[in-house]
This record gives structure tokens, C-alpha cells and sequence, in this order.
């Protein structure tokens, strides 16, 4: 059990100013928003943030002054913000920096720094603005010695001469965060539903902190080994936290709480509302319990997955009117 913390103590020792850290989940699926907050409570900064599809974990994290540069490829909590504000605004006062690249390839990138490699081939951004344009400038990228010096490198494919092939370095990982529905003492975790891109930084990262629905023996797990996702061997720290992803969903366990984002909509317009925010639903609560009871029993409880269905109805309402 050498691997299960209390959230405080796994962030403060595997997360550290100017880390290159990346979270799991995707929008607003299983996004690891508990261990945001904490991060955000603790007051480590000047991140290098890399991240597939994302959304509140990751504009908390810039609204609240911790990113230094931004490698992403789509921010907002879909079907309610187009793009997240904390993000936008930072891009356009020019607050951070920023480098994009497409879905596609960012994923791409994770995998090719789980297997170990120093970059990854790639056709399809050739003729895109995302070749034209560099987000982060080359002068820039060397004065951050955990950048790559270059965006991408173009060179002729040597099977196919005649023919181009973009060759993008892939991101050396400080800690990775992911949310679960299951783990056990030794790490190993249980997935349901989409992986996303989780297991790739799992296994790419230096170090990984998981928080997860259920915590396990490892006997438990191990009795249906082919429902495990993720190895042990990977994670660093294991920590029992259920709705850590709220207020984004878990599939399975609980559906996303729209008014919660559509509030976190409204508060994140300007800076002071989203100060306010802050104080609100991470400094004035002194850990995700207290985080919890803000929230309140019944509203979780509106929120629990419906066996069969993996996202919440009102099964009374569907009763009465069939």
C-alpha cells in the first residue's frame, strides 16, 4: 500500500514548479478537476501543459496564472463553451504561450513518447496552417529547455522519394494525472469506456498520480485481468477520490453536471468573476470533502449513472411516460 496517498501529500511530492505535466480524460470526460484544484490550493506554477481534447482542468489552471506554455489541440467544455475564456484571454493578452497542433497528432505524439521515441512520422498537417504558423516561436522554444527547439521538422519520406513527411518531437512527460473508475494499492487500473489518450501518458510520463472511483486489493483486480487498463508498474500514486472528475463525467459512475458548467461558464467571463470562483470552489474548501459537501448529497445523487445506460435519466419520468 506504499503507492496510496492522501491527494495533498501525492501532489506535493510528485508535482513541482516548471514540470511538463499532462492530464488524462478528454473535454469533459474524467478529467482529474479534484487534483486540479489541489494543485491550484498548493501554489505550484510555471507549467508546461500538453494535453489532448481538454477543458476546465486545464483553463482553471491557466485562469489561475500556473501555465507557462500551452501545447494543445482543442479547450473548451463542449456543449457549453465553444472555447474555454480563462484560455482565450490569456492567448489574446499573449499571457502564455501556445502551440496547437491537430487531434490526430497530438495523439500521435503520446504514443510515440510512450514506446520511446524521439519523434513520430506524420502526413497529415502538411498543407495545413499548422505547418505555415508556429505557435511558439523557435527563439523562444530554446529559452525553455523543456520545449523542443523546433515544431516539426520536414524531410523527404526515404521509402517514398518525392514525397514529404512531418517528423514531430514527442513530449517528455514530468507527471501525468488521470482519473479512473478503479485501481488497486499496487496502481494497476480499471478503465470503463473510452481510454482516450490515458494509457499512453501513463506509460510516457516520469511520474503518474491516478485518482480513481474505487480503490481495490490487488487480489480483487487481478481476478478479471482482462478488464485492467492500465499496468501498476506505471503509476507512481494512487489516491481514493470519488467524483474526483466532477464536475465532468465518469462513465459508469456518474453523468457531467451541466448547470455546474454552465455556472463555470458565466464565472469565467472576466478575471474577477473567475477569482471569485476560485475562492469559492477551491480556496475556501480545504479539500475535496469539503469540496463535496459545497456541492451537497442530493445533487450527486441526481448525477449517479443509470445501470445499462453509463449516464444519468430520470428513470421515473421514463417509466411514467412509456
Amino acid at each position: 500500500m506504499k503507492k496510496v496517498y492522501q491527494l495533498s501529500d501525492a501532489i506535493s511530492k510528485f508535482v513541482h514548479d516548471g514540470d511538463y505535466i499532462a492530464f488524462g480524460g478528454f473535454t469533459t470526460n474524467r478529467k482529474p478537476i479534484a487534483a486540479v484544484s489541489e494543485i491550484i490550493r498548493q501554489g505550484q506554477k510555471d507549467f508546461i501543459l500538453d494535453s489532448g481534447p481538454t477543458g476546465s482542468d486545464a483553463d482553471m489552471l491557466i485562469g489561475a496564472g500556473r501555465v507557462k506554455a500551452y501545447i494543445n489541440c482543442y479547450t473548451a467544455n463542449s456543449g457549453v463553451t465553444n472555447v474555454s475564456r480563462r484560455f482565450r484571454h490569456a492567448i489574446e493578452k499573449g499571457e502564455i504561450l501556445f502551440e496547437d497542433y491537430s487531434q490526430d497528432a497530438a495523439v500521435l505524439m503520446f504514443h510515440g513518447a510512450a514506446l520511446g521515441l524521439p519523434y513520430v512520422p506524420i502526413r497529415m498537417m502538411l498543407g495545413t496552417g499548422l505547418v505555415d504558423h508556429w505557435g511558439i516561436s523557435k527563439e523562444d522554444r530554446q529559452k525553455i529547455d523543456k520545449l523542443p527547439n523546433d515544431k516539426f521538422l520536414i524531410q523527404d519520406d526515404p521509402f517514398n522519394p518525392g514525397h514529404q513527411i512531418v517528423l514531430l518531437p514527442v513530449p517528455k512527460i514530468d507527471v501525468a494525472i488521470l482519473h479512473v473508475q478503479m485501481a488497486s494499492f499496487d496502481g494497476t487500473c480499471r478503465i470503463d469506456g473510452d481510454e482516450f489518450h490515458d494509457v499512453d501518458l501513463a506509460i510516457a510520463s516520469k511520474h503518474c498520480i491516478v485518482t480513481c472511483e474505487e480503490l481495490v486489493t490487488d487480489e480483487y483486480i487481478r481476478r478479471e485481468p482482462s478488464l485492467n487498463t492500465i499496468p501498476g508498474f506505471c503509476v507512481d500514486a494512487v489516491v481514493h477520490l470519488p467524483h474526483g472528475a466532477h464536475p465532468s463525467q465518469c462513465y459508469g459512475c456518474y453523468d457531467y453536471d451541466n448547470p455546474f458548467y454552465v455556472m463555470y461558464d458565466k464565472a469565467s467571463k472576466t478575471q474577477e468573476d473567475f477569482d471569485q470562483f476560485l475562492k469559492d470552489w477551491v480556496y475556501d474548501v480545504k479539500d475535496h470533502s469539503g469540496y463535496l459537501n459545497k456541492l451537497g448529497g442530493a445533487r450527486l445523487a441526481d448525477l449517479k449513472a443509470v445501470p445499462g445506460f453509463g449516464y444519468h435519466t430520470d428513470m421515473t419520468k421514463m417509466a411514467q411516460e412509456g
